[in-house]
Formats: structure tokens, C-alpha cells, sequence
């Protein structure tokens, strides 16, 4: 039997873990599905979560101090993830356009020494407003974008007495990374630093930010990917 299994309970409380926290699976693949294609099915994630939940409740090693349900959700999310990666849909050309957003947006703003705008990314790309703004939306709902995508680690619960020298790097690594992409999230245009924070922190999907900021749904995936895409512009000495 797993050591960690059996130093916290055994099979029953596993069983006992896995029913109890069954809903936050059901949580997180409706969070993330928000900002999926249709074609991406609610089933699907909650499948790749709960095998996430299970191997959680396999592994979860009380002694570290973090709580179940931080850990579970962690490696929850990490199991949809990477179910959806399995299986990438998106279109060339959107991959294309977000690398082709991310340049302009960080030529521009190394050029003006200040955020740039809407208008000027698409004056540079030499597209209309609209056009831009379609452009964000295919790359908002094509493909997953989120802060994992900037390279944070999935899987922060660690101690010394677990990683050898190498790890223990990464983990310093991870931390001065994570410093600098909060001090770039923190200077960020206030709209699209609210959209990140309400995304991310207080997990209201994109129509409930629209509601709260008395916008359509449509224009906060476009500050939301907008964001990101600065995000990634600023962070690319970390990428």
C-alpha cells in the first residue's frame, strides 16, 4: 500500500476523501470550461479531474501542512489541463496570431515606454479595431489561456526533505518568477488587472465579470486575452 495512503487513513478514508470532494471537481471543470470551444464537453473534464481527485487522495501526505482540498484542487486542475493539451484543436493561424500579438504589444510598448492600446496594436498590425478585437476572441476561445500558461509550476507543494539540489533550484526559480509576474500583473492597465483578479482569484467566469463591470461577455474575454498577452509580452526574459 502507498505509505503516504497508509499513513493517512487507508482505502476507506480515500474512498471518504474522493465522495466528499467530488463537487470541487465538478467546480473547476465548469471554471475552466467558461473559456473553452464548445466542443470541449463538461463530461470530459470532470472525467480527467476525478482521475486527478483519486491519484490526489492516493498521494496526499498530511504531515505538509497544506490541506486536502488545496491539493486536490491542484492536481485536479493539472489533470484537465492536461487533457485538454492531449487534444489540441486550435488552428495554426491562431497559435500564429497570438505570438504575432504578444511582439507587437511588446514592441510598442518598448517603443512608447507606456501600456499600449487597443487601437494601436491594430494600427500596427495594420487590421481595423474590430478585426483586432476578433483576432483576441479567436485567441480567448480557441485554445486554453490562463496564468498556468506562463510557466508557473502546477505543483508548489513540496518541502525540502522531498527534492534533491536540482529541484531546489527550480523552486527558487519559481519564486523569483512568480515575484516578477506579480509585479508585471500589478502593472497592468486597471481594467485588465481587475478582469485577472476576478477571474483568478474570486473565480467569477467571464459572464459574471461582464455583469460586474457592466460589459458584454464577448468584450471581457478580449481584456481578459488582451491581459495575458501583455502578460507574456513583459515576462518574456522569464519564458
Amino acid at each position: 500500500m502507498n505509505s503516504k495512503l497508509a499513513a493517512y487513513g487507508g482505502i476507506d478514508h480515500m474512498q471518504q476523501l474522493v465522495e466528499r470532494h467530488a463537487p470541487l471537481v465538478k467546480r473547476i471543470a465548469y471554471h475552466l470550461l467558461a473559456r473553452l470551444p464548445a466542443s470541449v464537453q463538461a463530461d470530459d473534464l470532470i472525467q480527467a479531474g476525478m482521475i486527478g481527485l483519486i491519484e490526489a487522495a492516493k498521494n496526499f501526505d498530511g504531515s505538509k501542512g497544506a490541506s486536502f482540498e488545496t491539493f486536490a484542487g491542484i492536481r485536479i486542475r493539472g489533470a484537465m489541463l492536461d487533457e485538454i493539451r492531449r487534444g489540441d484543436w486550435t488552428p495554426r493561424s491562431v497559435h500564429r496570431n497570438a505570438r504575432l500579438i504578444a511582439e507587437t504589444i511588446a514592441e510598442l510598448e518598448a517603443q512608447l515606454g507606456r501600456d499600449v492600446r487597443d487601437h494601436e496594436v491594430a494600427e500596427k498590425l495594420a487590421i481595423s479595431l474590430d478585426e483586432y478585437h476578433h483576432m483576441l476572441s479567436d485567441v480567448s476561445s480557441g485554445r486554453i489561456i490562463g496564468i498556468e500558461d506562463l510557466g508557473i509550476s502546477e505543483d508548489v507543494l513540496v518541502t525540502a526533505d522531498d527534492v534533491d539540489t536540482d529541484q531546489l533550484y527550480q523552486e527558487q526559480a519559481n519564486e523569483a518568477f512568480n515575484t516578477a509576474l506579480t509585479k508585471h500583473i500589478s502593472s497592468l492597465p486597471e481594467r485588465e488587472a481587475l478582469v485577472l483578479s476576478l477571474y483568478y482569484n474570486d473565480e467569477l467566469n467571464l459572464k459574471e465579470i461582464g455583469a460586474v463591470l457592466d460589459v458584454s461577455e464577448s468584450r471581457i474575454s478580449q481584456i481578459h486575452s488582451q491581459a495575458l498577452v501583455r502578460l507574456k509580452a513583459r515576462m518574456q526574459a522569464w519564458l
